[in-house]
């Protein structure tokens, strides 16, 4: 069968054909350079043109290639015909870009022969590179190797360092078994590990830390017990005294399982959305009234500026009736240098997105650095003052988790001296016809 007929409808023989024609044209370099040496020094001696020397080598090489084309038989002394599996078939290409992760089909050698364009998008590979051009990471090359070798698929983690710190898990193994079989196919699929990453390290931070919030009060607790047990158990007057600090200890435990339940609750339903109308003019009006009597002990004025016209926006109302509560019972304490707190509430700017309302305290601020880890959980700009206010550090935490099922966004603005800013900002007002509920992504912003 001629060369014509096998490459007919094949892609791949079609390839190996240019190749075969190419590596002929090479092993004839010496004829062509004894060529090309001849044209020039005819050149040279004005015998010829420059134009005339060049349409004579081109020409020559062209007949050339068509002479050697059209046999179906030419022995070849330096080349052989290339491994029929240099590049993958349409079948393996389908393959890789049916997965939902980065794929790369890869040689025996390292060199991508095939990325899906997930993984193009991930890792900027090319077919005919290195691998090793890309990831340089010990592990990843060493597992590649021993599966080239023969061996058998590999897992290996590794951490990619960038912009931001990502984690992958990439799995190796040949498409034909066999180590010896050098014209094999290596797939590698990556999986993206960050976010169970994360997810893990915020889980044990959340319990190191509930577990310390506890231990404190619980010490307190067992101390006193004890002592009221034994050398006070007679004295009226440090007993009285012990169990006033002890209901201390035990209402602060209780605030903290509370907001603790209350975050976990809040978790669960973080993937729906509220649809109930709530009218944040009535919402706010009411926790202001709940928190004049602790405001007034504190020395604080609680001010308002709210529209006459109901701000109404798709939501739980208990949970936004929290989120104002924390907001200003947290500007009423910390921020009772300033002797008062201002709330307003605005329509929509423009007619479009939803109402946003601030709550501005004037007491001392917060620094710059802490501004961006305030909504973390158990997070205190300024512990003593938090622990004076009997803060469980669970507050803000709360309030980011709520505007987040809310479609709304957090943004926070402080100056030292100058008191802080915070502004709840809504996207959407109630229309009445909202549509299903989905997950909505986390949106919070400093200044």
């Amino acid at each position: 069968m001629s060369d014509k007929e096998r490459t007919a409808g094949d892609p791949e023989a079609a390839g190996e054909a240019r190749y075969g024609v190419v590596a002929r044209l090479i092993e004839a370099r010496g004829f062509f350079l004894t060529m090309t040496a001849l044209l020039l020094f005819l050149v040279l001696i004005n015998e010829i043109s420059p134009v005339a020397a060049g349409i004579l080598l081109a020409a020559a090489i062209g007949f050339f290639a068509i002479f050697i084309r059209g046999r179906d038989e030419l022995p070849v002394r330096l080349t052989s015909r290339p491994p029929p599996s240099i590049w993958p078939e349409t079948g393996i290409k389908r393959m890789a870009d049916a997965l939902p992760d980065p794929c790369v089909i890869l040689d025996r050698r390292g060199v991508v022969r095939y990325a899906n364009r997930r993984a193009e998008a991930t890792f900027p590979l090319r077919p005919g590179d290195p691998l090793t051009f890309r990831l340089r990471n010990p592990d990843f090359v060493g597992a590649f190797d021993r599966v080239a070798a023969g061996g058998p698929a590999e897992k290996v983690q590794f951490l990619e360092r960038g912009p931001t710190e990502r984690w992958y898990l990439a799995w190796f193994s040949a498409l034909e078994p066999g180590g010896n079989d050098k014209s094999g196919f290596i797939v590698l699929i990556f999986s993206d590990q960050t976010e169970q990453r994360v997810s893990e390290k915020i889980r044990v931070d959340f319990v190191a830390n509930a577990s310390h919030e506890l231990r404190t009060p619980l010490a307190s607790l067992s101390g006193f017990i004890e002592t009221m047990q034994g050398p006070a158990r007679d004295d009226a007057v440090a007993r009285e005294r012990f169990l006033g600090i002890m209901h201390d200890q035990a209402t602060r435990m209780s605030r903290l399982i509370d907001d603790l339940l209350s975050l976990s609750r809040i978790e669960m339903k973080a993937h729906m959305r509220p649809e109930a109308p709530v009218d944040l003019t009535g919402v706010i009006r009411g926790v202001v009234d709940a928190l004049e009597p602790l405001a007034r002990d504190l020395g604080v004025t609680i001010e308002t500026d709210l529209p006459e016209t109901p701000l109404v926006v798709p939501g739980d109302r208990d949970e936004l009736v929290q989120v104002f509560q924390n907001l200003i019972e947290n500007g009423c304490k910390y921020g009772r240098s300033g002797e008062r707190v201002l709330v307003t509430a605005t329509p929509p700017p423009g007619g479009r997105g939803g109402p946003v309302v601030t709550v501005r305290d004037f007491g001392a601020g917060i620094p710059a650095e802490h501004l961006p880890r305030l909504t973390e959980r158990f997070y205190r700009a300024d512990i003593q003052a938090s622990h004076a206010q009997r803060g469980t550090g669970l507050g803000l935490a709360i309030v980011k988790h709520i505007l987040n099922r809310h479609r709304a966004k957090l943004g926070i603005e402080s100056r030292s001296g100058e008191g802080s800013t915070f502004t709840v900002t809504f996207n959407v007002a109630f229309t009445g016809n909202e549509p299903p509920a989905r997950r909505i992504p986390q949106d919070i912003s400093y200044s």
